[in-house]
């Protein structure tokens, strides 16, 4: 996916977001002192040799022809414009710079796709305020006079949010943006400021969402404005409990997504029965519209997590069907993702961090890796092959180096180079024991760890 370009009506906004000194939070430090000046990376070419880089080659099955262990060699890579050129285990006879990975592993780079980094406090003081029972409502409240105060430092909190993602192995993040009647358009183009600042070592999406909720704050007007600022889809906020009436809330957001040739990802926190009405109500819309199939995302769906399990495969089986996808933080607690019955029906499943560190969550780390692990305790995938496939959450198009079958899929000659290395002997370790990101790579160029020739 290619970062998207800001036009001249976004750059207008972003003399009120110069960045400031960076000042860290307590979260993450260490990793963010990963990120290397670049002119200390000595990946930074545009064409280069990776050597004794360790691959993953297929299955080891036991008598009972069940996967024990999985085979791995090291190989050469050719890396060149972003791209793998080729991949061989023999000497590459080419007279170019080389990179030694000393036999780390190789995965697919990870994306972070659901996380507000417009309204956080990373990057300034520690804050974790009460929200003890608060309804999302109160927390709209609470936001109206938070956000005058975020506003002003919210690009370089941004920017070391990006930092933050990098260290953990993402290059690619669907960043969800407040639009609302406090700060206008100022979050989204501070968003787009921070975020173009790093184009050349960070790819994104961006969601427009009204998190004050369409009807009930009046955001219809601003989100079609900014449905003109380079952003990639239209959110919505629960229909019924927040706007008050589900099928004008979601016909509004369809609309404008239909009228600007955009996708729709929208927070959907409610119960059944309202959440299940919101999903089907969803369904319909998205069938009736077919260039939104494929392109339609429901965030959270915890109404998901509390149907009866007949209910829930006749609903997966249609968001399969329509390319539904849903985004989901692996929540713990009585709110347990029924990730297994999604995946069985082929709806598209993807991880994201949500909040690092603001008013309505303090536990973020960025880690997708650590999502999939997450999601491998949760259902119990504690096996070689089922950890091997918890990485599916965390990467571009669920991609996994080996598929079901054992067969090699990633990395191909002609993928770009987003990568990872880390010390891991295969993905299942490494979904087990989050090892750390010793060089993360984005179009073949080096954002975070370090690598030496």
């Amino acid at each position: 996916m290619e970062q998207k370009k800001i036009s001249r009506k976004q750059f207008l906004g972003m003399s009120a977001a110069a960045t400031g000194a960076a000042l860290f939070s307590g979260v993450g430090n260490a990793a963010m002192a990963q990120v290397l000046p670049e002119d200390e990376k000595t990946a930074g070419s545009k064409e280069y040799i990776l050597t004794n880089v360790r691959l993953e080659d297929g299955f080891e099955y036991n008598e009972k022809k069940e996967v024990q262990a999985t085979k791995t060699g090291l190989y050469n890579l050719h890396i060149a414009d972003g791209k793998i050129k080729s991949i061989a285990k023999e000497r590459l006879n080419l007279k170019l710079k080389t990179i030694d990975a000393k036999g780390l592993l190789m995965l697919p780079a990870l994306r972070d796709m659901h996380i507000h980094i417009d309204k956080t406090y990373y990057g300034g003081k520690w804050n974790a305020a009460p929200r003890k029972g608060y309804t999302v409502k109160d927390m709209i409240t609470l936001e109206q006079k938070l956000i005058p105060q975020l506003l002003p430092d919210s690009q370089r909190k941004a920017e070391e949010a990006i930092k933050l993602m990098q260290s953990q192995g993402s290059y690619f993040a669907r960043c969800q943006c407040n639009i609302d009647p406090v700060s206008g358009l100022k979050s989204l183009e501070h968003l787009l400021a921070a975020l173009e600042k790093n184009k050349d070592s960070f790819a994104w999406e961006i969601v427009a969402f009204p998190q004050h909720g369409i009807l009930y704050s009046q955001s219809e007007s601003l989100l079609r404005e900014a449905a003109k600022m380079g952003v990639d889809f239209i959110g919505g906020l629960d229909p019924t409990s927040v706007d008050g009436h589900l099928e004008k809330s979601l016909d509004a957001m369809f609309q404008i997504a239909l009228d600007n040739n955009k996708g729709i990802d929208i927070h959907l926190h409610e119960s059944p029965p309202s959440g299940k009405t919101a999903i089907e109500y969803i369904i319909k819309r998205t069938e009736e519209n077919k260039q939104l199939q494929g392109k339609t995302y429901i965030s959270h769906g915890f109404a998901l997590a509390r149907m009866e399990q007949k209910e829930l495969e006749k609903i997966a089986e249609q968001m399969g069907a329509l390319g539904i996808g849903v985004v989901s933080t692996i929540p713990i607690g009585r709110t347990i993702m029924p990730i297994p019955t999604l995946k069985k029906y082929g709806v598209k499943l993807m991880t994201g961090t949500d909040s690092i560190v603001d008013h309505w969550m303090p536990f973020g780390t960025c880690d997708m890796l650590e999502k999939a692990k997450l999601c491998a305790q949760l259902y119990g995938w504690t096996d070689e092959y089922s950890l091997s496939r918890a990485l599916h959450i965390a990467t571009t198009d669920e991609i996994l180096p080996l598929n079901d079958s054992g067969d090699r899929v990633w990395p191909a000659v002609g993928n770009e180079a987003n990568f990872i290395l880390v010390k891991s002997s295969c993905s299942a370790e490494a979904v087990a024991r989050l090892p750390k990101r010793e060089g993360v790579f984005f179009k073949g160029k080096l954002i975070a760890g370090e690598m030496k020739g």
